[in-house]
């Protein structure tokens, strides 16, 4: 992303580096990428709105888009009729779907933007369908199952020229905002690494259940496998309404779960582009499941934020956390070392990432405050006052022409990429991929394969 602003973030000649700083953390320090809070802004039309999705993140999404003003619910889509029942009481005047198809045949002149809230494996054959429709699109993260998906879905934003928003609502957040102005202010100076992880652990050991159960009557299992390939049900959760996300096939694991919420202020502040080779350091998936406790490393070409030609990022979940060197530039204790009533008072948290610059390290824990360090160094540093934003808003009055997203398929879709990318490096354990992202190719011709996916017979997609 182009910086505007590059010159008026240099302290002038006669201001200290310590004094710039000082200063920028007293104001709200607007970024070119942050966008002002638009809950203010009076509707100017109504928007028809559609929801792929009732329950769950899509119940949030929902109600999110809908408490804008002058919005109106027109049409609601699950697969399991037991998952709408709160659908139908908040907005009894909507019409309600089981096929993501049918809602868009019957409502296509009724609608003019959708929320595509299901599991990944479906966004882009909704989101795209959607647009080719000329609707406009907030997706869910990670944007798409796969690379070749991810691409598609950037590339018909802009041939269709609609409004999109992926569902990373943190990044409109004062924590994010205000680590993210800070880092960009050059205020630990040039980033030499970064380190993220998150301890969730979306991904199973055991292998596929032989069993075959009887597919409840409220669900559509033949649509909810959309263009996967045709498989029996497996009852007990092992599927729907959460676990797919445990599923090759049909989620992304907890890197494609977590990473673009966590990686996003990374993208934000340094102004990454594709990378050029990722690795896998992790245990591989198996036949059905992906793993957990992964280490992924990806590699950047630098930018004007970053020290050196390339920028190295560490990702890290479920057991596997930075390692102990890493981890000590932002532990704090009760006492110098030697000390013997010396505790630690505060580790590592779940989830988050730790910049290590040239002057200095933040840690971003995963929604909250940024931490800089040494502490002693920046004991009388303020980190720039940045009010939330209201993401959703933000999508809305971009329907309605008032202003543009932050996160829309431009900027969100390239940070998916890097994120798939290491879904792919799993695969192909202790072996450096190569990425070329111009002709969307790895070196290893085996890595190919899964970049995309050929969708079962009927389900093909115009645009994919």
């Amino acid at each position: 992303m182009k910086d505007t602003n590059t010159r008026s973030l240099a302290p002038s000649s006669g201001t200290s580096r310590r004094e710039f700083l000082k200063t920028i953390g007293t104001a709200a320090f607007a970024m070119p990428f942050i966008a002002h809070d638009l809950r203010a802004a009076p509707p100017s039309s109504r928007i028809r709105h559609a929801s792929f999705g009732a329950a769950g993140m899509a119940w949030a999404d929902l109600t999110a888009i809908a408490s804008v003003p002058n919005v109106e619910v027109v049409a609601v889509c699950d697969v399991d009729t037991a998952r709408m029942a709160d659908a139908r009481k908040r907005f009894p005047k909507a019409r309600f779907y089981q096929d993501w198809r049918r809602l868009l045949d019957a409502e296509a002149k009724n609608i003019d933007s959708v929320n595509v809230s299901t599991p990944d494996h479906s966004h882009a054959p909704i989101a795209v369908s959607s647009m080719l429709l000329g609707k406009h699109v907030y997706g869910q993260k990670p944007l798409a199952h796969n690379l070749y998906e991810t691409r598609r879905m950037k590339e018909v934003a802009r041939e269709r020229n609609v409004v999109t928003q992926m569902g990373i609502q943190i990044h409109a957040g004062a924590y994010y905002r205000s680590a993210v102005a800070f880092l960009r202010s050059g205020g630990i100076g040039k980033i030499k690494e970064v380190h993220s992880w998150c301890a969730k652990h979306w991904g199973d050991k055991g292998k596929l259940p032989t069993r075959t159960d009887r597919v409840p009557p409220n669900l559509l299992w033949d649509v909810w496998l959309g263009g996967c390939a045709d498989r029996p049900y497996i009852g007990g959760g092992y599927y729907h309404p959460g676990n797919w996300r445990k599923r090759l096939d049909f989620g992304t694991g907890t890197l494609g779960d977590m990473a673009c919420h966590i990686l996003d202020p990374v993208f934000g502040a340094l102004d990454l582009g594709s990378p050029t080779s990722v690795r896998s350091e992790g245990p591989k998936p198996n036949e059905v499941n992906w793993a957990t406790n992964a280490k992924v490393i990806l590699t950047f070409d630098g930018t004007p934020r970053t020290a050196g030609k390339s920028l190295t990022l560490f990702w890290y979940d479920g057991s596997v956390f930075p390692p102990r060197k890493i981890a000590d530039l932002v532990t704090e204790w009760s006492a110098p070392p030697g000390d013997p009533n010396r505790k630690r008072l505060r580790g590592l948290p779940s989830g988050g990432s730790i910049f290590v610059g040239t002057d200095g390290v933040m840690l971003l824990e995963h929604i909250s405050q940024a931490r800089l360090y040494p502490r002693e160094k920046f004991a009388d540093i303020k980190l720039p006052r940045e009010r939330s934003g209201n993401h959703w808003a933000e999508f809305v009055e971009a329907c309605r022409g008032n202003g543009k997203t932050q996160t829309g398929f431009d900027y969100s879709g390239p940070l998916t990429e890097a994120v798939l990318l290491g879904g792919v490096a799993s695969r192909f354990p202790k072996t450096t991929l190569l990425w070329d992202s111009a002709n969307s190719r790895f070196d290893i011709a085996e890595a190919n394969a899964f970049t995309r996916r050929e969708y079962r017979s009927g389900w093909a997609v115009p645009g994919l």
